[in-house]
């Protein structure tokens, strides 16, 4: 797939428990790469906004809907792109070049929950250590 880019009136932001709902809307008849923009609902993309200083976000491309008048394209944001997804308010009711492009993440990953992990070290000999107090797997009596 190759990188969309389209003239669109950026409709409404709209806050979700989880995510930011982004709707734009391509103000013709015709839609430009129809093709292309029909197969990518359902996946990840990188949405950018040409010619302004924002950064690209991630978003899960949730649904497109046409009728004679209009196509909407809606974006669902993880919350987690606080900081980034709020520079692009000033933008919402205009007209803007938006960039879509495929994105390689999965739902899965877009929508994983963060979690803090296990810290640890790894010695020149490959041997991990662990701060004192953590759990280890040594610690752990398995049952055989």
């Amino acid at each position: 797939m190759t990188n969309i880019q389209l003239n669109v009136l950026f409709k409404k932001m709209q806050k979700d428990d989880k995510k930011e709902v982004l709707m734009f809307h391509v103000l013709s008849d015709e839609l430009p790469h129809a093709d292309e923009l029909l197969k990518m609902p359902g996946s990840i993309t990188v949405l950018e906004i040409a010619k302004s200083e924002l950064e690209p976000i991630a978003a899960e491309f949730a649904n497109i809907q046409r009728d004679s008048k209009k196509t909407v394209l809606k974006f669902n944001v993880n919350a987690d792109s606080k900081g980034k997804i709020d520079k692009f308010y000033p933008f919402a009711g205009s007209n803007v070049d938006l960039l879509i492009q495929p994105s390689q993440m999965s739902i899965e990953e877009f929508y994983e929950e963060p979690h803090e992990g296990i810290k640890y070290e790894v010695n020149k000999d490959g041997t991990v250590t662990v701060p004192e107090g953590q759990l280890k797997i040594d610690d752990v009596e398995g049952d055989e």
